[in-house]
């Protein structure tokens, strides 16, 4: 009869040992879950009262910028957590002893062991009467301490020793994770700050520079009335000069689209002739097109193409606005478009300017990247309409690339788009 009961209490140890560590299993996977690092301190803290069958449980973990061992989370914390939470604790305590000498630490009775802290439970509605604690450990290196308090039925058992070390080391990997996305996170809400104080300061900028350049070319384009040759000169140097600046503060203004997204895209059909067209009256507008020899072919079948017009229209305008600086008068700028596929039509932009490198082609596209030297370099502008161009052909599901033969040469620029699939 008292083997039969043995062995009846060996077997209801071991089911309870199994589901223990099935439960050990699954920790892990809840523990990474969590990605907030209070709710995560508080299911630690669950899991070990719950495993250990103890009373309470508490975290501890290493402040490297004050370099103290605080308290981040417990379950003794009574009504004023505020004056608990990022308590540090002396090294010399049972929980400063585990952390520096990365060691677990066993007491049976706090009355007896000097190094507990007391002021702990002054400070809390419980009072501690046993301690079992372990370092947790994150790629060698210690970060905090986990402690479970006031063991149910005493003593404390193998298992329990086991079993919180094993916690502590899930708990390790997952707090770190935590740390990490918070970190993040944090970075992400400053940048988004930093990006916004960017967009406003080039907001109030260019607005700022618009008024009195507005009042510049229109004293320029005054003057350029006057009889008097020299005073014609002299203001067509003024307003040249300042064209060149309302694009730089145009350039500052689209800035925002050197990151354009899809979603931000309002798409319509649009036929690609039409597109051409709206091309040509745009540049014509801005630009005096005729010291040089505008060629436009359009597509030889009706082709749409389902677009934001007023982005795509950004980004072909650039690419003419580039064609046109580096080619000089007399020069000639040819536009065509051609359905390679079904899914696929091309829009090239070709002139007989500079051209360009052979080792520049791959890296026109990049933000503020220049083929000349700024100090000596003769063709003005902050380097991003090519950049902005890509973005916005990118978001609309297409390619741009550029060619040339070498300098001297002229250089095509080709963007590649999807058919609308109901044309």
């Amino acid at each position: 009869m008292v083997e039969q009961k043995g062995l009846e209490a060996r077997i209801e140890h071991l089911e309870k040992k199994v589901a223990i560590l099935t439960r050990l299993a699954e920790i892990s996977a809840s523990l990474n879950a969590q990605i907030q690092l209070r709710p995560l301190l508080k299911h630690i803290m669950d899991i070990a009262v719950q495993i250990t069958e103890c009373e309470a449980a508490s975290i501890l973990l290493w402040n490297d910028a004050n370099q103290q061992l605080v308290f981040a989370a417990s379950t003794t914390i009574g009504y004023d957590e505020s004056d608990f939470i990022g308590r540090p604790v002396p090294m010399d305590s049972i929980a400063g002893r585990i952390y520096t000498n990365n060691e677990m630490i066993q007491v049976d009775n706090t009355e007896t062991d000097d190094r507990h802290y007391k002021s702990v439970d002054k400070s809390s509605d419980f009072h501690t009467r046993t301690i079992l604690g372990v370092p947790m450990t994150y790629k060698n290196r210690v970060i905090g301490v986990l402690q479970a308090l006031n063991k149910t039925n005493m003593p404390w058992t193998e298992d329990d020793r086991n079993y919180l070390s094993i916690i502590a080391a899930q708990a390790a990997v997952a707090i770190e994770s935590a740390k990490l996305v918070m970190e993040l996170k944090r970075t992400n809400e400053e940048l988004a700050e930093v990006d916004k104080l960017k967009n406003d300061f080039i907001a109030i900028a260019s607005h700022e520079l618009r008024t009195p350049l507005g009042v510049i070319m229109g004293y320029a384009s005054f003057l350029q009335e006057e009889e008097s040759e020299s005073a014609k000169e002299h203001a067509s140097k003024v307003l040249e000069s300042a064209l060149k600046l309302r694009k730089i503060i145009e350039d500052m203004v689209n800035l925002r689209y050197l990151k354009q997204n899809q979603s931000d895209l309002h798409l319509e059909p649009i036929s690609v002739r039409r597109l051409l067209q709206a091309m040509h009256a745009e540049v014509n507008a801005l630009m005096d097109l005729r010291d040089y020899e505008f060629v436009a072919t359009p597509p030889e079948v009706e082709i749409t193409i389902k677009v934001d017009h007023t982005r795509l229209m950004m980004a072909l305008t650039n690419l003419m606005h580039n064609a046109i600086s580096f080619t000089e008068p007399g020069g000639s700028i040819m536009i065509s478009a051609d359905q390679v596929s079904k899914r696929e039509v091309h829009i090239h932009i070709k002139d007989t300017g500079i051209g360009i490198e052979p080792t520049q082609v791959a890296k026109i596209f990049e933000e503020f990247y220049q083929v000349e030297d700024h100090m000596t370099r003769k063709h003005g502008g902050l380097g991003i309409g090519l950049s902005i161009a890509r973005a916005i052909v990118q978001a609309h599901g297409g390619r741009i690339w550029a060619s040339s033969d070498g300098i001297g040469k002229g250089a095509t620029f080709s963007v590649s788009l999807p058919v609308d699939s109901v044309s």
